[in-house]
């Protein structure tokens, strides 16, 4: 049986490399999360190494900001379909409505094309 110090470490390392793996597949540095949590960058920096445990507040405050489900950041391995899939939403967020309407109507031509060579 792990013992509850086990645990929590075991927990912090697992979290920890799910914030940096999602952080990374958006292509954000720590800085840039850290600017959008709120928090300096040394905070995001702990966090990442496992070396602490974000509160719940926090926790949720990630998940968001990573658009991801807090549960996604806590499990043992990713359900998230594809890591580009999460790029392009990042990339896009920022843009106007108009702007991301457009950026996606050209992906989607850009795929029925593709298909269609394929």
């Amino acid at each position: 049986m792990v013992d509850s110090a086990s645990a929590r470490k075991l927990l912090a390392k697992r979290l920890g490399k799910r914030i940096a793996d999602r952080r990374k597949s958006i292509g954000w540095t720590q800085d840039q999360l850290a600017e959008r949590l709120g928090v300096d960058t040394e905070t995001v920096s702990r966090f990442e190494r496992g070396v602490t445990v974000p509160s719940l507040v926090t926790l949720d405050n990630l998940a968001r900001v990573l658009r991801a489900r807090t549960a996604d950041l806590l499990s043992e391995s990713s359900v998230e379909p594809t890591d580009q899939a999460v790029r392009i939403s990042a990339w896009i967020a920022s843009l106007a409505s108009r702007d991301r309407e457009f950026v996606v109507d050209h992906i989607e031509r850009l795929c029925d094309q593709l298909r269609k060579r394929g």
